[in-house]
Formats: structure tokens, C-alpha cells, sequence
């Protein structure tokens, strides 16, 4: 049977108290709805529905391109009005399976047990909590058959008692589920349209409803709150790090790493406290990421350690780097084996040779600087002329005297050595000592200003 999917994503999530519609606040850097969109996408289905309400043009807009058909929700009458408003779209023939989009840690097999399980009936997705406090609890009958689901905020002290819930996923065919949901009223205290009425109507009418059990019961957890939101954060990203650790990394603590999208790790990798990771990251053998650091897009070669609260994005370095304490690779930064960058230090669309340092308190931008350059602390390359950026070029074995100034375009030629404090704006020759200082002048009768005294009152 072709399977179609229907993604409820039209809650406002007033408990977030936020202006942001609830399923595009992020989990690992992504909204809540994309986690839910790749599990729909995994089973292949044959179409993707989202339900939308609240917020629907920017949930849209965060989504534009998707291969999915977007049903609006005008008026937000509860999950049974929800599907109702895809249902009209789908062949009676077709298997569908429900969806929250605020649940993102959803597992795909889970959703392919839901699928089987549901047969000529319906499947619903259910875990136990010790506290399921405002969920709706699965009334069972006697001999163990789901007969009901009774929302929390209608439940009696004996149903409140009950830890089964049902986790908001089912399963059943478009046919049958329309026929239910026909039948389907507001009489309750919220005086909507409960998509969990069908469990009672559907068992009363003798269809087979099974319950497939969540064994973790993160995997089904919504969110609601901020604390919930928080909550499914460090479970994802705990995933995460076990991941890692399973895979021979070296954690300094499990709980505290964020890996917020592809993280692919050599051997012998070690990575201290409180560093994220985020869009595409490599990281080569025997590498070592110190404590605070952010990495971004970047790829580190083998041997290349990067020291702590140091920010790298969009960033290529070579073997056996040596990159901080508190540097910064921007965009467009390259760099070739051995070279050192140091504290302070800031590196952008620039290309630095091999074995070459600048090991404090440097800005290098628009550059190409050669194999085994030095640069001395406070130098700085001017490539921004108010208008254009533009290129320096330090050649090979030149040595960069500190607090130099390098006025783009400029050419330092191979060998040249750079006084300290220079300011130099034409192109050097080779293997020379270029000088360009104001000429110092002591004037001996100076004296400071002084202040006035103040006058008498």
C-alpha cells in the first residue's frame, strides 16, 4: 500500500512564550519539523503532507523547496480537525501515518513498526512515564486490547493514575480513519476535535487497535517548553557524544559537547569540555580540540591541535598546526602544514605557507604569505581601502617585525626582513631590511602640561 504522511505542525506553542511558531525552534542548530520531515522522508513515502496554522508563512519560508503539499489550518480546532483539513487530498486506498512536527527525536524504525502493526486497523505510537502528567493515557480492557484514549485534562483519578500514554503517531488506512473521524465530536473542555477520539469510536466499531511501545521514551517526547526543549537538546546531543565515544574519540566529558551537524572524526581524536561543532567538520587523526573552542565548516589534517576558546569557521588547515589559545580563523583561511597561530590572532581569506607563525596579537586578511614567514606581534595587513579589498603578498623567509603595518597592494619579497614598527605601503626588494619609521626627535626643554589651580571659593 502506498504510504502517505500528514505532519501536524499548525500549534502556536503558547508555553514557549515565544513569537517563533513552535516547531521551527531548533534542536542541534535545526527546527524541530526537520527532524520530523527526515523521518517521514526515510520511509519513502509517496506524499508529505504539513498541516500548518500558526505562523504558517514563516514555517513555509524555513521549508521552501521541501517535497512536500502544505494544508493550511485556518481555524486550529484541535488534531482531528488537523487531519481533516489532508485527509480530502489522500486515495481511500492509501496507508497514512500521523505525525507531530514537535516531536524530533523520532526513530524511524519506530515508525516502520507503527506501519506494519496497523493492518486492516489502526497503530498508535504509546510509552510509559512515571509521570504523564497532561498527556492522554491508553485505557486498556481487561484482556490487555486498547479500547481508548482519554486526554488528561478529562481523565478520571483512576484513568490520571494510568502511565501509558499515547505519544501522538498512528497509523491506519485514509478510508477507514475518515469514516472515524466523521464521527468525531468536541464534547470535552477544550471543545475541540481530539484526533485520540478515533481509538475509542475505532474500538467500539471491533477494528483492531494495536500499540506499538517506545522503549526509550525520549524518542517520543514533544516539546512544549523551554525546559523541554532543553531537555531534548542534551538527550540529542548525548546521542551524539556516545556516538563519538563508541567510535574511539576521546571525550572529556559525554554531557558537554554539542555536535550540531557532521562531525567525522579520525584516530586518536581528543576533544575537551564545552566545544561545538557545527555544519561540517573533519577532523584528521590524532587531532586535539582544547576546551570552549567553536569549529565551523572547518577541516583539520592529521596531528593539529587546536588550543582553547579559539573560533574556527569555514577554515582549511594542514598537518601538525598549532592554532590558539583565543585565535580565530575566518572564512577563507588556509593553512599549510606546521604552521602556528597564536593567541589574538586573526585570520581571514588568506593563505599562510607552511611552517610559518604569527604567534600574538595579528591581523592577516587578503594574504598570501609564503613558507616559513614570521610575524611578529601587533602586525596587522590594511587590506580595506574604504571601497576594495586588497591583497598582500609576504613571500618566502620573510620576517615581520612586530607592530607592522602592511598597506595593501603590497609585495614583501622573498628574504625581506620588516623593522619593527614600520609602516610599509610600497613593494620591498629581496633579502633586505626595509625601515619605514617617523624619525624619533627628543626635545629637551619640554615640560607637560600642567592644570590650573582652581580658584578659592
Amino acid at each position: 500500500m502506498p504510504i502517505h504522511v500528514v505532519i501536524l505542525a499548525a500549534g502556536q506553542g503558547k508555553r514557549m512564550h515565544s513569537a517563533l511558531p513552535k516547531v521551527l525552534h531548533r534542536i542541534a542548530g535545526r527546527p524541530l519539523l526537520a527532524y520530523v520531515l527526515d523521518a517521514a522522508m526515510s520511509l519513502k513515502p509517496e506524499r508529505v503532507f504539513i498541516v500548518h496554522g500558526h505562523g504558517g508563512a514563516e514555517v513555509k519560508a524555513a521549508f521552501a523547496g521541501a517535497p512536500v503539499e502544505w494544508v493550511e489550518q485556518a481555524r486550529r480546532l484541535g488534531t482531528g480537525h488537523a487531519l481533516m483539513q489532508a485527509l480530502p487530498r489522500i486515495p481511500r486506498s492509501a496507508t497514512v501515518l500521523v505525525l507531530n512536527g514537535d516531536v524530533p527525536l523520532v526513530r524511524t524504525d519506530t515508525l516502520r513498526k507503527l506501519l506494519r502493526a496497523a493492518g486492516k486497523g489502526i497503530a498508535i505510537a504509546t510509552s510509559d512515564l512515571s509521570d504523564p502528567s497532561g498527556y492522554g493515557r491508553v485505557v486498556r480492557g481487561p484482556k490487555g486490547d486498547v479500547q481508548r484514549i482519554v486526554e488528561h485534562k478529562d481523565a478520571k483519578r483512576a484513568e490520571l493514575a494510568i502511565r501509558e500514554w499515547y505519544a501522538g503517531f498512528l497509523a491506519g488506512n485514509a478510508s477507514r480513519l475518515a469514516g472515524w473521524l466523521a464521527k468525531v465530536a468536541n464534547r470535552n473542555t477544550q471543545k475541540e476535535y481530539y484526533l485520540t477520539d478515533i481509538i475509542g469510536i475505532a474500538s467500539a466499531a471491533g477494528a483492531s487497535v494495536k500499540a506499538v511501545k517506545a522503549t526509550d521514551a525520549r524518542e517520543v517526547d514533544g516539546v512544549n517548553s523551554r525546559e523541554e526543549l532543553a531537555i531534548l537538546e542534551r538527550a540529542f546531543q548525548n546521542a551524539q557524544a556516545r556516538k563519538l565515544l563508541a567510535a574511539g574519540v576521546a571525550l572529556a566529558d559525554l554531557w558537554r559537547v554539542d555536535v550540531r551537524g557532521e562531525l567525522t572524526c579520525g584516530q586518536d581524536v581528543s576533544i575537551d569540555v564545552n566545544c561545538v561543532f557545527e555544519g561540517k567538520v573533519k577532523l584528521g587523526d590524532r587531532v586535539k580540540i582544547g576546551a570552549n573552542c567553536v569549529l565551523r565548516d572547518v577541516t583539520l589534517a592529521a596531528d593539529t591541535e587546536v588550543l582553547a576558546f579559539s573560533l574556527l569557521e569555514d577554515a582549511e588547515v594542514g598537518a601538525g598546526c598549532r592554532i590558539g589559545p583565543y585565535a580565530r580563523l575566518r572564512p577563507g583561511a588556509k593553512l599549510d602544514q606546521g604552521v602556528h597561530i597564536g593567541n589574538f590572532v586573526e585570520v581571514k581569506e588568506s593563505r599562510i605557507g607552511a611552517g610559518s607563525k604569527a604567534n600574538h596579537l595579528a591581523y592577516i586578511g587578503d594574504s598570501e604569505v609564503g613558507a616559513r614567514v614570521n610575524i611578529g606581534a601587533g602586525t596587522i595587513t590594511c587590506n580595506y581601502d574604504g571601497v576594495s579589498k586588497n591583497r598582500t603578498v609576504i613571500e618566502d623567509d620573510c620576517f615581520i617585525g612586530s607592530d607592522a603595518t602592511l598597506v595593501a597592494p603590497v609585495r614583501i619579497a622573498k628574504g625581506s626582513y620588516i623593522g619593527a614598527g614600520s609602516t610599509i605601503s610600497r613593494d620591498t626588494p629581496p633579502g633586505q631590511l626595509t625601515v619605514a619609521r617617523a624619525r624619533q626627535v627628543s626635545l629637551p626643554r619640554w615640560s607637560p602640561p600642567r592644570k590650573k589651580p582652581a580658584k578659592a571659593k
